[in-house]
């Protein structure tokens, strides 16, 4: 008995060989707007703008209003709910969609409002190998009230900057070179000059780094 074969007819791109079947990758299509609405939807969206007929476009977008919030997972009464929704369906529509809305016409500016400037911090050309946080710990040490915590602070920033600029210039420093930057950096209201502070020695501050020396035997 022959065997009832069903023919399988695949569409074929044109000036190509037949036997490659057109496939078409979501790459190559338009980016969805809002992915959670899917591509139907977005293309409804499409037809909608072309439609001539006010109250016919009119119907079609209460149409597609309604699929879209058959899309969630209970359908909300509450007018807020509808001004999303509303506002989704111009979103979708890339914001060119002359219709009567029950809602004000929402605009790119207003749905994709800019982020503030965030401020950036301060930078000062002197003295870069000092880093950032040394301005800071600076600042509230000038600000802090308590005289013992003041002076534990203002020790420990001399410190570290003289450890800072150790690290930049490996060679030793004199400690009234930091007390000269420190001074200029606090704007003259932190002097350590002549106050006969002494700080860590370059041992004490920088850490050296041993390596162990490994010998390669290498097979003949």
């Amino acid at each position: 008995m022959a065997e009832n074969k069903k023919e399988i007819y695949i569409p074929l791109v044109e000036n190509r060989t037949k036997t490659r079947a057109a496939l078409v990758y979501n790459s190559e299509l338009e980016p969805l707007r809002i992915p959670e609405y899917g591509r139907t939807l977005q293309q409804m969206v499409k037809i909608l703008k072309k439609i001539d007929d006010r109250e016919a476009r009119r119907e079609f977008a209460d149409t597609i209003i309604y699929m879209m919030a058959r899309k969630t997972k209970h359908v909300k009464d509450l007018e807020e709910f509808k001004h999303k929704l509303w506002d989704h369906l111009f979103i979708l529509a890339d914001f060119d969609l002359d219709i009567d809305s029950p809602f004000p016409k929402p605009t790119p500016e207003t749905v994709h409002p800019k982020p503030p400037k965030l401020p950036y911090p301060r930078k000062r050309k002197k003295y870069r190998f000092y880093g950032n946080v040394i301005h800071s710990l600076i600042d509230k040490a000038v600000a802090c009230e308590d005289p013992e915590l003041k002076k534990e602070l203002i020790d420990a920033i001399a410190n570290h900057m003289k450890k800072n600029y150790l690290n930049w210039n490996k060679d030793n420093v004199d400690d009234e070179v930091i007390f000269n930057h420190l001074y200029e950096l606090s704007e003259g209201k932190i002097d350590l000059r002549a106050g006969g502070l002494e700080l860590l020695k370059k041992d004490e501050l920088v850490r050296k780094k041993h390596y162990n020396k490994r010998k390669n035997n290498h097979r003949k």
